[in-house]
């Protein structure tokens, strides 16, 4: 053994070749923190230190190569400044450009996941073999970063500066065929035949056939490309790139500046480009947001991961009510493996669940990821039905019938008399409580709700609402059958709304308000668009329905009455409730607050409607000019002040489930972090200050909670 460290072994073979394998002792994947690139640092110099050696392969021990830089101490070390990144990155760059200039041939044989950091590092070595399953990429943009040791150099080099630019601006994790199609790999095996032809291409080098020194000089040398190459390649990608990220996300147009920067430059100073541009991206408050983001999304999944343990497999499902949400629960669980009954009273639902679900499998075939034999086995897990006869053997039922108590408890008593005792019946209701629709169950302990979003097989979000009685198998059954399906489950408890539907009417609440006051629905709709979220508050409101608004906003107004009793100013008429009986019901009748055509897709496409606008006018009480901050201000505070009740009431478990239950369910600007992380970027004190000021006027619904003015004076924050 030449090295042994606690991630990092190194090993010389009787054919003077040194293995060194990257094994992170009591995890299950590598990763690169900075005690692992210690480690790598001393392993190189131990290598360097060796006399005939003939090559070297760099491989890892688990299921994966290297999954990245250890991410949890990101927010640590952007907190210590530029200075601190750019000699950081300088130290990481001297141990990866020292691996690059070994006086022998180099391979990495990559077994897994190879991505971010872990990437990086096969791009140090002369060659890479991959195996068929692994895949390889460089992620960092979508972290609000860029590739920081040597990607944004290496990779343009390697495979060209189109490609690369696809690859990093696109954040993309790629299979071992596409990476062998654009030279990123050079040979693509089974796994269990990685080894040897690691082992085969040193040889070759050794031989001659290979040439390792030219591939060197072309990863230190500027890119070979003429001017006019250089302005088409970069030019047009920037203007793409930058359309497609918005002005919000900097990070992939700021990667194609680094590689263009760095294309007609030779190694160091290329790096010394990339090391000043990522210190400059890690500084800002989007990538801050962004790290956040993810390790709240590592949080989720861990919860997740503790009720999956606990929770029997579910190996068939049922849905009750066909239609367009009952099929795409269906179509969700049938292409996910899990085999589910599709039940309703009437064979037209029936035929409208189905035709859901083939529209969606056919969009599949047509992107390529399906095919038709693959897409005609997977809708055979749907098993359409008009009778309760096989749900004797349903281990979980979600009940989508209409939203309306005396259906849904009516259903749901019909249907636990007809499975086993052990059955989980769920209930994807948006807002009735679940205390409500268990009581007349034999057997609430088997029952919680199972909220999905809509569309819901784009949404990921599924709340999994813990009725009084509901018992800890029911939870972890639902939580492990959400996961199945590829939905992100969020555990909270009962109440109104729940979490996502609770927090987001304080926020048409606000919307009302201005309306009342004369503020223009349109210029609000661009405004918070321009804030971060993918559609206005009145879009918003015409895609969820304004029939389903006013009777969400009913449920909340009798569950909250001080806050949401009158959700349209001062008691008068709400410009949805004004919608609502003017049968403007948004999309699904096309017309709301805006009107519908259809494009070229058939999808729906709004355009201004005269009517819609003065209709908004005659519920107006006074006519008054809204700065934008204003207007950001009026929706924001509510709805962050209701996250802030559901944590302090213990609808919610943390701050990280509140903030990536708002950016899976409802589309919170995830740049922003979710509300809890905008109230903390704002600062405790200044939110609280701000709330005031517009409870004087506004009332309940923007007055700060006790605990929040406690948090603002001892300078507490959401997240420590």
């Amino acid at each position: 053994m030449i090295y042994q460290g606690n991630a990092i072994t190194v090993a010389r073979g009787d054919d003077d070749i040194a293995t060194l394998t990257f094994d992170l002792k009591g995890e299950s994947v590598n990763k690169l923190s900075s005690a692992v690139v210690a480690e790598l640092s001393e392993a190189v110099q131990a290598i360097q230190a060796l006399s005939g050696l003939q090559g070297l392969v760099i491989g890892s021990a688990k299921d994966a190569f290297i999954v990245g830089a250890d991410i949890t101490e990101f927010q640590g070390m952007f907190g210590k400044g530029s200075e601190f990144l750019v000699e950081m990155l300088e130290r990481v760059h001297g141990i990866f450009n020292a691996i690059e200039d070994l006086p022998f041939p180099t391979v990495s044989a990559i077994n897994g996941l190879a991505l971010g950091g872990g990437c990086e590092v096969t791009l140090t070595t002369d060659f890479r073999v991959m195996s068929e399953q692994a895949q390889i990429g460089l992620p960092e943009t979508q972290l609000g970063i860029l590739p920081g040791w040597g990607g944004c150099v290496r990779l343009p080099r390697l495979m060209g500066a189109d490609n690369a630019i696809e690859w990093i601006a696109g954040g993309s994790q790629n299979k071992a065929d596409a990476a062998l199609a654009v030279g990123a790999v050079d040979v693509v095996v089974p796994g269990e035949q990685l080894a040897a032809a690691a082992k085969d291409i040193l040889a070759r080098a050794n031989a001659g056939e290979l040439d390792y020194q030219a591939r060197r000089n072309e990863k230190t040398q500027p890119l070979k490309l003429n001017a006019i190459e250089q302005m088409m390649a970069f030019e047009t990608a920037k203007g793409y790139v930058a359309g497609k990220a918005g002005p919000h996300y900097p990070a992939p147009l700021e990667a194609i500046k680094v590689i263009q920067k760095g294309a007609g430059e030779e190694r160091a100073r290329a790096q010394a480009i990339e090391a000043k541009a990522f210190a400059k991206l890690a500084l800002s408050d989007v990538a801050f947001n962004l790290v956040g983001l993810f390790l709240n999304d590592q949080v989720v999944k861990k919860q997740a991961g503790k009720y999956e343990k606990q929770a029997s497999p579910i190996e068939q499902a049922a849905v009750l009510g066909a239609g367009i949400m009952g099929g795409g629960i269906a179509y969700q669980s049938a292409s996910k493996g899990t085999p589910i009954l599709m039940k309703d009273i009437k064979e037209e639902a029936i035929e409208l669940g189905l035709k859901e679900a083939r529209k969606l499998f056919a969009k599949q075939v047509e992107r390529g990821k399906l095919t038709t034999e693959q897409m005609a086995e997977k809708l055979t897990n749907i098993r359409p039905t008009l009778s309760y006869g096989d749900f004797g053997h349903v281990d979980l039922v979600v009940e989508a019938v209409v939203e309306n108590p005396k259906v849904k408890g009516a259903v749901l008593t019909e249907v636990e008399g007809l499975v086993g005792e052990d059955t989980i019946l769920t209930s994807n209701t948006s807002t009735i409580s679940i205390n409500r629709l268990a009581a007349n169950l034999e057997r609430p302990e088997n029952f919680c709700g199972m909220h999905f979003f809509n569309p819901v097989h784009r949404m990921p979000l599924v709340e999994v609402i813990r009725g009084e009685k509901t018992g800890d198998a029911a939870v972890a059954a639902t939580v492990a059958y959400a996961r199945a399906m590829g939905k992100t489950p969020i555990v909270v408890n009962d109440c109104p709304g729940f979490l996502v539907n609770r927090v987001l009417f304080p926020y048409f609440g606000g919307f009302s308000q201005l309306m009342a006051q004369g503020a223009d629905f349109q210029r609000v709709d661009k405004i918070m668009e321009k804030f971060g979220w993918p559609m206005g508050p009145a879009y918003l409101l015409d895609v969820v329905g304004m029939d389903t608004a006013v009777h969400a906003g009913e449920v909340m107004a009798e569950g909250f009455p001080e806050r949401m009793g009158s959700l349209g100013g001062d008691g008068g008429k709400s410009a949805i409730q004004a919608m609502f009986e003017n049968d403007r019901l948004g999309q699904k009748n096309a017309k709301g607050f805006y009107a519908y055509e259809e494009d070229k897709k058939g999808k729906p496409k709004k355009v201004s409607d005269a009517a819609a606008i003065e209709l908004v006018k005659g519920v107006a009480k006074e006519s008054r000019e809204f700065s934008d901050d204003d207007i950001i201000a009026r929706m924001m505070v509510p709805l962050c002040l209701e996250t802030v009740r559901c944590l302090e009431d213990g609808i919610v478990g943390s701050a990280a489930e509140a903030d990536m239950a708002l950016i899976y369910g409802i589309g919170f600007p995830p740049f922003r972090g979710g509300a809890l992380r905008y109230i903390d970027a704002m600062g405790v004190a200044a939110f609280v200050e701000l709330a005031d000021g517009l409870a004087e006027e506004l009332g309940p619904l923007y007055a700060p909670t006790d605990k929040l003015r406690e948090m603002a004076e001892s300078g507490e924050r959401f997240y420590g």
